[in-house]
């Protein structure tokens, strides 16, 4: 499991029973005491969580500020699928994430060199990948019914063009895929999520 992804759980954990142990959180993630507290210290500088003896509890300002919107694309609001979200992680460690991989990629070129890392889900297995590594097939006949033109990624190459061969469109690389898509929206209303 990624850090990111062990960040997630701890949020989803902490949110839920509001008081948690290090101890626990070690033994529900199946990883050392030192990760859990290497973890928990970037939620405790983003302010997510505070520290209590021997664990963590929800910090009250987190809750009130993230209570409407913690679950909306930062591109255009629509609600986050875990499926198909697209996660920015910038340079202040701050973590953007966006409904799809359109939305993602869009996010990306905005931001640019702010970006440190980007991850996603590959389409097939479900397993989070590098979102500069993977690759991406557009204009398939396969309708998620998310953000238009669909971008859907995959780690490896093979198994995009075998989704192709199956539901058609084109295999693109990262840098590809993101001046696609940037096309794409320069020719339309702007909203991505006009055709949902």
């Amino acid at each position: 499991m990624l850090p990111l992804e062990r960040q997630k759980r701890i949020k989803e954990l902490i949110s839920e029973r509001k008081h948690l142990k290090i101890t626990e959180l070690s033994e529900l993630l199946n990883v050392s005491e030192m990760t859990i507290h290497r973890d928990v210290k970037l939620l405790i500088q983003e302010g997510i969580v505070e520290k209590t003896f021997g664990g963590i509890c929800l910090a009250p300002s987190y809750q009130a500020s993230n209570s409407t919107n913690s679950n909306v694309c930062v591109l255009c609001h629509k609600s986050i699928n875990d499926k198909l979200a697209y996660r920015l992680i910038l340079s202040n460690n701050q973590i953007e994430m966006a409904c799809c991989t359109h939305c993602g990629l869009l996010r990306h070129q905005q931001l640019a060199e702010e970006t440190m890392q980007a991850i996603c889900p590959d389409f097939l297995t479900q397993t989070t990948i590098s979102a500069t590594m993977a690759w991406y097939v557009m204009d398939t006949s396969l309708n998620l019914g998310c953000c238009q033109p669909q971008v859907l990624p995959f780690q490896w190459r093979e198994h995009a063009e075998n989704f192709v061969k199956g539901f058609g469109g084109k295999v693109y690389s990262f840098e590809e895929a993101m001046q696609q898509v940037s096309q794409k929206m320069n020719g339309s209303s702007n909203n991505c999520c006009s055709d949902c």
